[in-house]
């Protein structure tokens, strides 16, 4: 356990350095939307469309996402000097739905930064973070910058959605193209209060 702990900080130490800013991702989203691309090697008619989707998608909840007060009031005292790096594609719709989210909840941790890299062009890190032995994102790293160790991770989805999720596969085996429109329906009610409370949690 510890020789794999070592491991996760070196990786996610080495790769901060081509980690880019929300704004900057948020721009190349956008390029690719307007080109009708994404980003990863295969591109594909789906993968684009996906992608103008999500930029639509993060354009709103970049405006419109707000967390309850009690979660604001949480952050307030919060003095964790932390880097949160989120692993991601352009293409992924949960990545969409939680991203912004993110970006808000380290806006109102002045000590916190949010830096993104593209799963694809880091599957040794990726590798290092799985979710029952798959590549899911988006993912989520806490890395403490005084210790430069890693110290958590989320992801792919909000608790509340993990669960819906999970018990889905029980009864049917594996999610249905209804259940992932049902799924994003349930972000939308949600607006994005699942994930506030679920980062909230990790580091106050």
């Amino acid at each position: 356990m510890e020789i794999l702990q070592k491991t996760k900080d070196t990786l996610v130490l080495e790769a901060l350095s081509k980690a880019i800013p929300y704004k900057t991702y948020r721009d190349l989203v956008a390029q690719h939307a307007a080109n009708e691309t994404s980003t990863g090697e295969d591109q594909t008619e789906a993968l684009s469309e996906y992608t103008q989707l999500n930029n639509a998608r993060m354009k709103r909840l970049d405006k419109t996402l707000i967390p309850s007060e009690a979660v604001v009031n949480s952050l307030k005292n919060t003095t964790k000097k932390q880097t949160w790096i989120v692993l991601t594609e352009s293409w992924c719709g949960d990545a969409a739905q939680s991203m912004p989210a993110m970006n808000i909840i380290a806006s109102l941790v002045p000590s916190i930064g949010l830096k993104v890299l593209l799963r694809d062009e880091n599957l040794e890190v990726m590798d290092a973070f799985l979710t029952h032995g798959g590549r899911s994102i988006p993912k989520l790293i806490l890395f403490d910058t005084e210790s430069q160790k890693v110290v958590g991770d989320w992801g792919p989805r909000p608790s509340e959605a993990t669960e819906l999720v999970n018990q889905y596969k029980t009864d049917h085996g594996a999610l249905s193209p209804e259940f992932k429109k049902d799924l994003q329906l349930w972000y939308t009610k949600d607006k994005g209060q699942n994930i506030f409370k679920d980062l909230a949690d990790l580091i106050v």
